[in-house]
């Protein structure tokens, strides 16, 4: 019984990625390489790779644009299509030449990419005569128009034409020669890194050759190095390659089938000390570690982009995953580059010590639990990337004392006594550790919101000042009350500590919106608190009655000069207005309960403003005293009943700061 194939359904079958347009190519190059290896004397083969250009479009481009690329030329003195060879190209999956990792189906990848392919061949017959072979191959007819002819060339080779270039695999190749050069030499490295000569390989462009012997002599830092592996019973080849450091940005793994690269993964960063460039006594480099093996022979897929390999298989027996195979390599590799990642190394522990002592102390109580190798990084890393893979650590760490807290109040079996009085003492002090870290990250955060603070009362490029918007946004969001927004989302510390403890908290919100007021006013104070003390043994001999105490708090925008007499514009009548209006309400907890005695109900009034002339007359006008540093305004208002605090910003950023080191 006989199959037929239908080549535009294998086609359409046959993956191939947009990014990959050169690697039909690229093939094309490898089968000539393999044409001149069984015509024997590889050392005086060659291989010559034309890339063919629109010579019409030039005319309308400048002197510096490229001509866009219209196909390829592959040129080789090797055997030619013989009758053997020709009948394998006719025959998809082909196991001819398998013993060089051939799988018979390179052929479809050239009508993936191009439109049409010509071949012209020069072969020796069986009667060891030179003749010529001609046919045609595109993904209508396949292989047609075959013909044998008399010989114009003097020995065998083939020439092959990739025609038609497809738009949408053209878009994603480079265009320059430099750049196809390159890339081909990546693919055919191992030709080049093996004991035995790589035939003589050309790229040509408008009349421009490129050597890929010399192209090879300028990447290579230094001279290869090989190695032989065995991982679950199979043998890898490893090839340990330097490439000056111009070359490539990344330090790679590279796996390779039938002597092909396949795969590449960047191992940047995956050892300690591998960033970046590094350097040993000939200059610096990039690090590139090329894998082969029967085992990834025989797993490469059909169009060599990939393979038939798991990411991790730890359950299967014998069965080699990716994971296996970079964690093995990566031990080489670490080993191989030991003398010169120790500088990076070095540099990269002082970077994380130097965040830790300067930006992030809250991390130095944990460091001692994170494994070394973690806290070994890019020195050039930047402090966001920093700080995120820092906290990760921390998060790992408090996960363990999660894990360990449910396991410590279990003794396990046969454990002694002196063992679980260990591992509870570890626990506890993991525990502290954590606390400290804890209480680090709370001082480093209100730095942080009093740098912002202070950036935010500074003159803008514009010579303006900023609205008291922002200040107000940094204290508490505006618009909301303490049912919409977590303490942890407010700053209201920077005014006083003892705000933090309240029944309710309004921001630039109505009286009429807010539960407590029973007012109608649509007036909108900046900040409004209500503060109800449920406890009589602290605050009263009643317990009947609870007392409350309110704070308004008025925010002005920096530098602000047009303070006088009148509600809308003196902060200080206006933050007493507001608190007459809702002692004059129905005042009420946030649930609703009255408050007896809304007349004595002890006011707080805080004023945040620079201390302007005219805000110096206004404070004056109040009968306020200045502090001692001069930066501030204090009083007791007797008719309102309250206690009055002007503070201009610089006394606001001043005295924070000082807590702040007192307390770090």
């Amino acid at each position: 019984m006989s199959l037929q194939t239908n080549l535009k359904g294998r086609l359409r079958n046959t993956s191939l990625p947009k990014s990959h347009g050169l690697m039909p190519v690229f093939e094309a190059v490898v089968n000539s390489i393999h044409s001149i290896e069984e015509k024997g004397h590889s050392e005086n083969g060659k291989v010559v790779l034309c890339i063919n250009r629109d010579t019409q479009s030039s005319l309308a481009l400048d002197s510096k644009s490229l001509s866009p690329i219209i196909g390829f030329t592959i040129m080789d003195n090797g055997c030619g299509f013989n009758e053997t060879n020709f009948k394998s190209f006719e025959t998809l999956d082909s196991d001819h030449k398998i013993d060089k990792g051939c799988r018979g189906v390179g052929r479809l990848m050239w009508l993936k990419v191009f439109d049409l392919v010509e071949v012209e061949s020069h072969f020796v017959d069986v009667d060891g005569l030179l003749k010529k072979r001609v046919f045609r191959f595109d993904d209508k007819l396949g292989v047609h128009g075959e013909k044998i002819l008399l010989a114009t060339a003097q020995q065998a080779g083939t020439q092959i034409k990739l025609i038609g270039f497809d738009e949408s695999f053209r878009k994603h190749a480079p265009t320059r020669s430099e750049s196809i050069a390159n890339q081909l030499l990546e693919h055919v490295l191992w030709y080049f890194v093996r004991t035995q000569d790589a035939p003589k390989m050309i790229v040509e462009d408008s009349g421009e050759s490129i050597d890929l012997d010399a192209l090879y002599d300028k990447h290579m830092h230094a001279s290869a190095y090989h190695e032989n592996i065995t991982i679950r019973d199979y043998s890898f080849d490893l090839t340990h390659i330097k490439f000056r450091a111009s070359v490539n940005k990344k330090h790679q793994l590279a796996l390779c089938a039938a002597n092909r690269l396949v795969k590449e993964e960047s191992i940047q960063g995956k050892i300690p000390g591998l960033y970046g460039k590094i350097s040993d006594a000939s200059g610096e480099f990039t690090y590139t570690c090329y894998v082969s093996s029967g085992y990834l022979n025989e797993r490469v897929r059909s169009e060599r982009t990939s393979f038939d390999i798991a990411e991790n298989e730890e359950d299967m027996l014998n069965e080699v995953s990716f994971k296996d195979i970079r964690d093995t390599v990566l031990a080489r590799t670490k080993e191989y580059l030991q003398d010169v990642l120790a500088e990076n190394v070095s540099a990269g522990r002082k970077r994380v010590d130097d965040f830790i002592d300067h930006h992030a102390p809250r991390y130095r109580p944990i460091a001692h639990y994170v494994a070394e190798e973690l806290l070994i990084v890019d020195p050039e890393k930047s402090d966001k990337d920093l700080e995120l893979h820092l906290h990760a650590q921390w998060y790992e760490v408090e996960r363990q004392l999660v894990s360990e807290g449910h396991d410590i109040m279990q003794p396990q079996n046969e454990e002694h006594v002196e063992e679980y009085k260990e591992r509870l003492s570890g626990y506890l002090r993991k525990a502290e550790d954590l606390k400290k870290s804890d209480l680090a990250n709370y001082v480093s955060h209100r730095k942080v919101v009093i740098d912002l603070l202070q950036k935010s009362i500074e003159r803008l490029k514009d010579g303006q000042y900023a609205r008291e918007d922002m200040i107000h946004e940094l204290i508490m969001p505006m618009r909301k009350d303490s049912s919409e927004v977590l303490l942890d989302s407010c700053n209201l510390w920077l005014i006083d500590e003892r705000l933090a403890f309240h029944n309710y908290l309004a921001s630039d919100k109505t009286f009429k919106a807010m539960p407590i007021t029973g007012n109608d006013s649509t007036k909108e104070p900046d900040l409004i608190s209500l503060r109800v003390f449920d406890n009589p043994l602290l605050v009263n001999d009643q317990t009947s009655f609870p007392l409350a105490s309110i704070t308004v708090v008025e925010i002005k925008r920096p530098m602000r000069n047009d303070m006088r007499e009148g509600e809308d514009k003196d902060p200080i009548d206006q933050a007493l207005s507001y608190l007459e209006r809702i002692r004059a309400g129905k005042v009420t907890t946030k649930f609703g309960r009255p408050i007896p005695g809304n007349n004595d109900i002890p006011g707080y009034c805080y004023v945040l403003c620079d201390l302007t002339e005219s805000m110096h007359r206004r404070c004056r006008r109040a009968n306020l005293r200045i502090t001692s540093d001069g930066m501030g305004y204090f009083g007791y208002n007797e008719p309102s009943h309250a206690y009055i605090e002007v503070i201009s910003f610089d006394q606001l950023v001043k005295v924070r700061i000082l807590i702040y080191l007192n307390t770090y």
